[in-house]
């Protein structure tokens, strides 16, 4: 049986590839340099209506760390509201405290507005001080996954601590794994018993010429459909 694949879609063509290529969903975001951050409403409203795979939401209202205000709860909220209204089929997000543990009481409310469709715990967990405390945490909450790279920068580094995880969460928690998976080592994860993996299988390419000096190339990439199609077909 083959592996449940997340592809991590920056752009409405990413998300095509994604569809095309086999994917079994997305996770829809925009600004993956800084660790992807929510799309536009328009980009979530284009992708749901238009394409015919499951789409799961990045709600994370800027770069930096997890610690949200009111404010900003409110915004993620009103944006959670919005795309179980356009027809989305889950919510990635998550908020920490001050001290690097779950903020239980905020991301409650996150997960209470998600009801009805499933909820990811992202990769925030990746900072918490405590990942055996912190994982209890995230299953009383309620989450329906939980989206890490075993608090390693590359998931593959991590792998020891996502078992660890998985182990602790006993089945009622899906643990998948992210960050650093690609064709040479997506295997390992599948004969480690996951059942899941999360990647963007970007290509490179480039967004246009500045001639003008004033602002600097930048350097966009956009998932790959016969890079997700090679990686499905390993996993098969």
């Amino acid at each position: 049986m083959g592996m449940i694949i997340e592809i991590c879609a920056n752009s409405y063509e990413s998300a095509k590839a994604a569809m095309e290529g086999g994917a079994s969903r997305i996770e829809l975001c925009t600004n993956l340099s800084v660790g992807g951050l929510t799309p536009s409403r328009e980009l979530i409203r284009k992708v749901i209506t238009e394409l015919n795979i499951a789409v799961h939401v990045l709600i994370r209202p800027r770069g930096g760390n997890f610690v949200y205000s009111e404010d900003e709860i409110k915004t993620m909220l009103d944006v959670i509201g919005f795309c179980k209204k356009t027809g989305c089929s889950g919510i990635v997000s998550g908020i920490l405290t001050s001290e690097n543990t779950i903020d239980e009481k905020a991301t409650r409310r996150l997960i209470a507005a998600s009801k009805g469709v499933e909820f990811t715990f992202h990769r925030a967990f990746d900072m918490v001080k405590d990942p055996s405390e912190a994982i209890e945490t995230v299953m009383q909450l309620g989450a329906t996954r939980l989206l890490s790279s075993g608090q390693q920068n590359k998931a593959i580094d991590g792998i020891e601590m996502l078992t660890h995880l998985r182990e602790l969460s006993e089945g009622k928690l899906q643990i998948m794994p992210g960050s650093g998976i690609h064709f040479e080592n997506a295997l390992v994860f599948k004969k480690a018993g996951f059942e899941m993996i999360h990647f963007s299988a970007t290509k490179k390419g480039k967004e246009g010429t500045n001639e003008t000096g004033l602002f600097e190339n930048t350097v966009i990439g956009t998932s790959d459909r016969n890079e997700i199609e090679r990686i499905i077909k390993l996993l098969a």
